[in-house]
């Protein structure tokens, strides 16, 4: 009974994303797991209830990485394709979930098995928050990162994911812990006897006024932010446009999907052009070509529609590192040349690049459709425009926040982000355009978004989404935005909470072995 609660409240959790967008449930989905952890006596136990919990979050958020199936046209047979689509799945779910688990089993370590008058409970709650933060801190340093818990607000709580701009999205990671717990709190204080709860004195008897009050708080600090004015300079604006493709991935990379690719794009451009745009943005891979071959795109119409109009192009196509691929973003200029380039930082795992591949290489290689290697872009990479520099980021970039910290405090002054998302049902581009989102307010900048076949968008640096465009549609649109040099405390700082977190567990640590 205690593992069906645990799960489903973590189902709870799992709806607050895309498509369900339940976000009002992450404020106490998560207070059911820190209650039933808490009462358990063995460390397994703790361990096992994390662990369902979170194969409950993240299987229900990363369910949609079962639309890679069917895969056959790759060549991979359908049976073969259902197995990889339900491996991939499974694996993602379980790394997600063991981020869960782990945390449950050091709260469980460094806290008492019951409620111990030598430990105040805000101590407690303190340490769950500085330990999922650090782990989930840890997690987004690796190659497998999506759910964190503020992409649970997103895209629907504004307001709150302001939070994002003074310490990055753990801050809102650790607001929704903050109240989740005290939830759990006061529920530990209203089953236990008075006199095993002394401690708790920062909860009335019998109340969950302080749960309520911290979640107000919240909001009320993240309301000051939204509300702050943007106050548009005309001498900053810049005219984009954005075109959407729509170019099945079953027929991108033959002559087929060539073909009407060039077509798209070079109509799209013209029409854009016409429409007095500065510059306009392609997908990612728009055009799967070697751009950095002059032969590969002199003879294309595209490349013949920009010496013609001579209206900046940012393209999506293939670099060039020693013998290998990059996935880059080009800027091509009013004379048809590269003006800069950005390759793709963050691969996808077994769609880009292949983990162990010495060991897995051969078993799965056929998932990706290029016939060399895909490889990283450098890290400390700054894309400079004609208009000033711009931060970027291609897919699945667009889940590690600090790659756009990086390049925003490095003079970034209006995002343009660019993915396929061909691969998947509409569920995980919705939750892309919030991963974008949350990117767009952390920086306090505007940001330009096209897609292959959907969502490609228009936000604001509040959050809002001035233009969302159909899902599997072809599509053009053109809008003004504006370059913004103003920098958010997590800009200029980076991620400051979770150091505070940590010390203020150091300390409080300290104070309770004094008094022992």
């Amino acid at each position: 009974m205690i593992l069906f609660i645990t799960f489903i409240s973590g189902i709870f959790m799992g709806m607050t994303t895309a498509p369900v967008n339940a976000w009002f449930l992450g404020w106490v989905a998560l207070a059911p797991l820190w209650v039933l952890v808490i009462q358990q006596e063995k460390y397994f136990d703790k361990f096992l209830l994390g662990l369902v919990w979170g194969v409950g979050y993240h299987g229900v958020a990363l369910f949609w990485i079962t639309g890679i199936h069917p895969m056959t046209w790759l060549g991979v047979p359908w049976l073969a394709s259902l197995a990889i689509a339900i491996f991939c799945w499974i694996f993602i779910t379980l790394w997600g979930a063991i981020l869960v688990a782990i945390w449950a089993y050091l709260f469980g370590v460094l806290t008492p098995t019951s409620f111990s008058e030598k430990i105040f409970s805000f101590a407690r709650v303190l340490l769950g928050i500085t330990l999922w933060c650090c782990l989930e801190k840890i997690w987004s340093l690796g190659s497998l990162w999506w759910t964190s818990l503020s992409l649970t607000q997103s895209n629907y709580n504004l307001v709150i994911l302001h939070l994002s701009q003074l310490s990055g999205p753990i801050t809102v990671t650790a607001a929704i812990i903050t109240v989740n717990a005290l939830i759990g709190e006061g529920f530990i204080k209203a089953k236990l006897p008075q006199k095993k709860v002394d401690c708790c004195f920062f909860l009335l008897p019998s109340s969950f006024f302080l749960p309520i009050a911290t979640f107000l708080f919240f909001h009320i600090v993240g309301f000051s932010l939204y509300n702050i004015p943007l106050n548009p300079d005309s001498e900053t604006a810049l005219k984009v446009g954005i075109i959407q493709g729509n170019i099945p991935n079953e027929i991108k990379f033959n002559s087929t999907g060539w073909y009407r690719a060039v077509e798209g794009y070079t109509t799209g451009y013209k029409k854009l052009a016409d429409q007095n745009v500065d510059a306009v943005l392609t997908p990612e891979t728009a055009l799967p070509f070697l751009w950095t071959n002059q032969n590969n795109r002199r003879f294309l119409s595209f490349y013949q529609a920009i010496l013609d109009k001579e209206v900046v192009a940012w393209v999506g196509g293939y670099g060039k590192q020693d013998n290998n691929l990059t996935n880059s973003l080009f800027t091509i200029d009013n004379t048809g040349e590269i003006f800069s380039r950005y390759d793709k930082i963050k691969l996808v795992p077994l769609g880009e690049f292949i983990p162990f591949n010495e060991v897995l290489g051969k078993l799965i290689d056929r998932l990706s459709p290029l016939d060399a290697h895909l490889v990283p872009g450098k890290t400390d990479q700054i894309f400079e425009t004609p208009f000033g520099k711009a931060i970027v980021g291609i897919c699945y970039d667009s889940a590690f926040s600090q790659v756009f910290q990086r390049q925003t405090a490095a003079g970034g002054e209006f995002i343009l982000t660019a993915a396929n998302n061909a691969h998947y049902s509409s569920t995980m581009p919705a939750q892309h355009h919030a991963q974008d989102v949350m990117r767009a307010i952390e920086t306090d900048r505007w940001t330009v978004r096209a897609t292959n076949t959907g969502y490609s968008g228009i936000v604001d640096p509040h959050g809002r989404t001035i233009w969302l465009s159909g899902i599997n549609t072809y599509e053009t649109y053109s809008t003004t935005i504006y370059r913004r040099n103003t920098q958010t405390l997590y800009v200029k700082w980076g991620d400051l909470l979770t150091p505070i977190l940590v010390m203020g567990v150091i300390l409080i640590k300290i104070i309770i072995w004094s008094k022992i």
